[in-house]
Formats: structure tokens, C-alpha cells, sequence
């Protein structure tokens, strides 16, 4: 029986619950994705485009096993006295609460963990409608409170671990050799083989419930997990050595990307022409004018870096060495933070104008059709407005695309971040791009790894709750919750993770990834296997698990190999620790608040 009384509940529920994956995106898909971009292992576009079908693929698949902690874990289905309506209402709140905090969060590039935020809201509404002590505040078989919170200490940790052995694996095996390169082309096959078989190990040991491939026996799950990781080696022999060896130890600039199809016969091919240095992409962080992203002819080697930074510890952060990348430049030392932050959005802006397609028209639309004087519902103003509009949600929508997350991250020269981050970038070490151009192939399979896992784990933020809503609106009994997730439902939240990754991912991307430590893809893709090996472990035992911090602490981790904590921008790393302790109390009052109003606020007898 549909509870067609309450529909416009199930309506602002399910447009919560859409504004609650919408933020997921924007704030823990984009952290997600920053390390990839950060070691530029793959563009900002690219990432959007990899991060919307792996979000999906894991959300769909997989997605369906750890909504239930959220839905059925925390509140007993008891405490609402088989009230559809009032599960409804809760639930709603919660979303509400969640959405609502993860929101402004994102506006302030304050990176929170959405997973915490929604566990949290559904305590408080849990608290408002049944009372503190119908909610399972501890273990409940792993799916309580304190086993879901345990994650908060124990998540980051696991992951630093995991992500530190990776790389220092990888460091032992080739950056410390004194010819590197030779190793890391022909010991790649084996980083296939350990990302492979992660990401295998995602699609089958875990399993759709609808294909029930979790409930395989424990050989059947190895053999085919362990047979997909050597597969993927064997190809990565077959095809990836061969081409990366006429690439980077033939040093030959002829050779072509769709060549890996030729296999061991590059072995064989003659260099047609051999250049000074590998034609690879140049993978420092900070770039110069000299610089060319898509050569290593010109490129930071370890010890190049090393004398640019000198004694001193400071180096040409962004703005020195791109004027058009939109931030100030040092040579107006007299002005303050705030108005060189403002200067470097203009400068920003003022070259998104120049381009030609939508966004430059509605860039210079908005420019040229400021709002005047006077109060907005004025005559001339509602007619700007009514211009402004259609240019605004271009602008909204592909503003993103041109951010330039790298300057962003690196600070501006002459403030004390910028002055920060050049520390903290002269205690990494550099290692050379011939070297760091064969990881960063590894890295793409590990991000969208990482991305199928998070789409498999924290869709459960949002499917959960409005699973809960749903089945009780159509239904119209409370117990019926316990069915199972509509893969509908999946697919159209999954959708809004994708959508708001793509369209506002840049404002909580631009202070993660190097503005923890300086990243490069061998770092970067070990970074990632550690978190997906996190969340994957987490999952299984149907734990919701914030992505965020097991990639923070992957981060902390890998920066941490490089033998001194000057390596890591503690500062922010502090600043992200406080967000995630902050977002339980305010995210759980916001829900408790609003879920004990609407529950107890006065109204009319009935019949009147």
C-alpha cells in the first residue's frame, strides 16, 4: 500500500538523498581522484570521465551489501513502532542534516567525510525519535556505532601502513639503484600483477549479491582472482615492457602509443632516431616557463630540482612561473593574502574569457553584464538576472574543466603557504620522469580501483537511508526497510556521485593531494593501493569506511617514507582531522534538531 499521504516526504527525501551523493562527489570522490591528478598521472577531464564509470560499476555491483549497516544497524526497526511515516520523516532529516553540513563544507574547500556525516545524522534523528538508548551505541555484530566509529582511528592507520610498504617496496626495488630506469621497465609486470589482483579481488571475493559471487568457495575466489592479477602481468609483459623499453631505454621520440600492439617485436625495431632524453611527460609538480608537460626534454631530475631549491628551502612556486595561470606574483610583496588571492582569481578568470566555446561566451557574458546598483527585484536588474542565469550554470558546469589544480595546490609565492609548501616539497625526493613514466601507467588502474571501491562502499551514504524511504512509502509498513536496494536506486545516485565529481570536485581537489606532500605516480599509485586494500578489507565486513581518510592516511604514509616529517604539511593534515571530528557532533545535532521539531512541533486536533 502506497502511502500516497506522505509523498512529498519520499519527494524532499529523494531530493536529499540526490544533494547528499551529489556532495559525495564533490568532497570524497574528488580526494579520491586528487592523488592521481596531483602526480599527473591523468588530466582533471580524465579523471571526471574514469571516476564516473568505475563510481558506477562499483555502486551498482557491489554497492548494495554496506547500505544495510546504515539503514538497518544503527536504529532498530522497532524504535519506530512499525510508523512508516515517522521512518520516513527520520530518515529524511538525516539526509537532510548530512547534505546540509557536506554542502557548506565543500563551498569552504573544508574536506569532511561524508560517510561520518550521514552515520552521525542518523544517530542524531535515532536520539530525537526513540531516545538515546534504542541506539546501538556499541559493537551490534560490527554494525553499531562504535564499530563504524572505530573506523575513524583505525582506517587511517591501516591504510598508512599498507600504502607505506607499496612504496617503500617500490623504492628499495628501483629509485635506489644507481641506473633506475632499466628496473622499474622490467619489474612493472609485477605492480600489474598487485593492482590487478586489488582490483579483482574488488569485483569477486566481494561480488554482486545478484550474482552471488561472494558466496563462491574460498578456492574458486583465488584461483580466479590470482589467474586475473598473472593475466594482467602477462600482458603488461607482453605489451606494456616492450613499448615502454623502445620508449624510455631506446630513447626512441617515434614511437607511437597505439605501438604497444606490436608486443615483443619492439624488442627488434630499430630506433629510427634516438633523442637526448625520453619523450615522456613531465611529472613535477611545479613547472616552469621552460618547462614542457608533455616532454622530458626539459624536466626536473632530482638533483636539477635539488639546485633550483638550494639552502634555502624555497622555491618558484606557481605563480613565478606561469603569469597566465591566474595567481599573483611576488613582486607586490605590499599586498595582503586576501587581496593576492583575489588577484589570482582574476587573472584566472580574465583568461577563461579568452576562450572560445561555451564557457568563454558565458564568462564574458558575466563580465560584461554586471548587477547594477539597487535592489535585485529592480526593473533592470531581474532583466541581468534573467541573462546571468543561462551563463552562470555554463559556467557552473564547466568551470572545473580549466581549474588548474597544480597551482592551486602549490600555493602563492609570498605568502606563508606558499613558503610551506616549498618545504615540504625540497624534503621529497625527485625521481627521474623516465622512472615515474611507468608507474604512472600502474596508477591509472589503481585510481579506478580506488574508484570502484568507493563507489562499492560509500554508496551505502545515500542509497541507505533512501532505500529506507522508498520501501516504507511504497509499502507502507516500516519492518518492510529491510528489503533489498532497487539497483535503480543505485544507478541514479552512483549518477550524482559522477556529476557533482565532474562539475565542483576542483574546490576540495585543490587543497588535497600535494598540499599533503609532494606526490609523483610511484607514490601515487601506491598511495592508492593502500586505500583501496583499505576500504575493500572494511567493506567486506559490511563497515562503512570514509574513503577520505584512507587515502589521507595513505598519503601521510607514503610522505612519511621519505625519512622526515618535514615531508608533510602537518598544518592541513591537523586541519583535516578537526573537520572529521567536528562533522559527528554538528552533523548529528542538525539531524537530532530538525527530526525533534517536526516530531513534536503543536498542530490542530484532528477535525479541525
Amino acid at each position: 500500500m502506497v502511502l500516497t499521504q506522505y509523498t512529498y516526504v519520499f519527494v524532499i527525501g529523494t531530493g536529499f538523498a540526490m544533494l547528499d551523493a551529489y556532495n559525495n562527489g564533490a568532497n570524497d570522490v574528488a580526494n579520491a581522484w586528487a592523488t592521481s591528478v596531483s602526480s599527473r598521472s591523468i588530466s582533471y577531464r580524465q579523471a571526471m570521465i574514469f571516476g564516473t564509470i568505475f563510481e558506477m560499476l562499483g555502486a551498482i555491483t557491489v554497492g548494495a551489501r554496506t547500505a544495510d549497516t546504515i539503514k538497518n544497524g544503527i536504529i532498530p526497526r522497532s524504535a519506530f513502532k512499525n510508523d512508516a511515516g515517522v521512518q520516513m520523516l527520520a530518515f529524511t532529516c538525516a539526509l537532510a542534516a548530512a547534505a546540509t553540513w557536506v554542502m557548506w563544507c565543500t563551498k569552504h574547500s573544508a574536506h569532511v567525510s561524508s560517510t561520518y556525516s550521514l552515520i552521525s545524522a542518523v544517530a542524531g534523528v535515532g536520539v530525537a525519535t526513540a531516545g538515546a538508548k534504542n541506539v546501538q551505541w556499541g559493537w551490534n555484530g560490527g554494525k553499531g556505532l562504535g564499530a563504524i566509529f572505530a573506523g575513524l582511528g583505525m582506517a587511517p592507520a591501516i591504510s598508512a601502513g599498507f600504502a607505506a610498504t607499496i612504496f617503500m617496496l617500490i623504492k628499495f626495488v628501483v629509485h635506489l639503484r644507481k641506473n633506475p630506469v632499466p628496473w622499474a621497465v622490467y619489474t612493472s609486470p609485477v605492480w600489474f600483477l598487485i593492482a590487478g589482483t586489488i582490483c579483482t579481488l574488488s569485483i569477486v571475493y566481494k561480488g554482486s549479491p545478484n550474482l552471488g559471487l561472494n558466496k563462491k568457495p574460498p578456492g574458486y575466489v583465488a584461483a580466479v582472482t590470482m589467474g586475473t592479477g598473472f593475466g594482467v602481468a602477462t600482458l603488461a609483459a607482453l605489451f606494456f615492457v616492450p613499448y615502454v623499453h623502445a620508449k624510455i631505454i631506446k630513447k626512441d621520440p617515434t614511437v607511437k602509443w597505439w605501438m604497444f600492439i606490436m608486443g615483443p617485436a619492439l624488442f627488434k625495431r630499430p630506433a629510427v632516431e634516438v633523442a637526448d632524453r625520453a619523450v615522456v611527460p613531465n611529472y613535477a609538480v611545479v613547472q616552469h616557463d621552460d618547462d614542457d608537460i608533455t616532454s622530458a626534454r626539459s624536466h626536473d631530475s632530482s638533483s636539477d630540482y635539488d639546485d633550483k631549491v638550494g639552502k634555502t628551502g624555497s622555491v618558484p612556486i606557481a605563480a613565478k612561473h606561469d603569469p597566465e595561470n591566474g595567481l599573483a606574483h611576488a613582486e607586490a610583496p605590499q599586498m595582503t593574502y586576501k587581496e593576492m588571492m583575489a588577484a589570482s582569481n582574476a587573472k584566472h578568470n580574465a583568461k577563461l574569457m579568452k576562450k572560445r566555446g561555451p564557457l568563454g561566451w558565458a564568462m564574458r557574458l558575466l563580465h560584461n553584464n554586471p548587477m547594477g546598483a539597487g535592489e535585485i527585484y529592480e526593473k533592470k536588474n531581474m532583466v541581468l538576472l534573467l541573462k546571468r542565469i543561462p551563463a552562470q550554470i555554463v559556467v557552473g558546469l564547466l568551470y572545473g574543466l580549466h581549474y588548474d589544480i597544480h597551482a592551486a595546490q602549490s600555493g602563492i609565492e609570498g605568502t606563508p603557504e606558499g613558503a610551506r609548501m616549498a618545504r615540504v616539497y625540497a624534503a621529497a625526493k625527485k625521481y627521474p620522469n623516465e622512472v615515474e613514466h611507468t608507474y604512472s601507467f600502474v596508477q591509472v588502474l589503481t585510481a579506478c580501483t580506488a574508484s570502484f571501491a568507493h563507489g562499492a562502499n560509500d554508496i551505502g551514504n545515500s542509497v541507505g537511508p533512501w532505500a529506507v524511504i522508498y520501501s516504507a512509502w511504497k509499502t507502507g509498513s516500516a519492518a518492510a526497510a529491510k528489503a533489498p536496494v532497487p539497483i535503480w536506486q543505485l544507478a541514479v545516485l552512483s549518477a550524482m556521485i559522477s556529476v557533482g565529481l565532474i562539475t565542483y570536485g576542483y574546490n576540495i581537489m585543490k587543497v588535497m593531494g600535494n598540499k599533503i606532500t609532494y606526490h609523483s605516480p610511484s607514490r601515487g599509485c601506491s598511495m592508492e593501493m593502500g586505500a583501496a586494500i583499505t576500504v575493500l578489507l572494511f567493506s567486506q565486513y559490511a563497515l562503512p569506511v570514509s574513503t577520505s581518510m584512507c587515502i589521507t592516511g595513505a598519503t601521510v604514509g607514503v610522505g612519511l617514507c621519505n625519512g622526515t616529517l618535514k615531508a608533510v604539511n602537518f598544518q592541513r593534515v591537523g586541519l583535516l582531522v578537526i573537520a572529521w571530528i567536528m562533522t559527528i557532533p554538528i552533523a548529528g545535532t542538525l539531524a537530532g534538531v530538525t527530526m525533534g521539531l517536526f516530531l513534536n512541533a503543536p498542530h490542530f486536533a484532528d477535525g479541525r
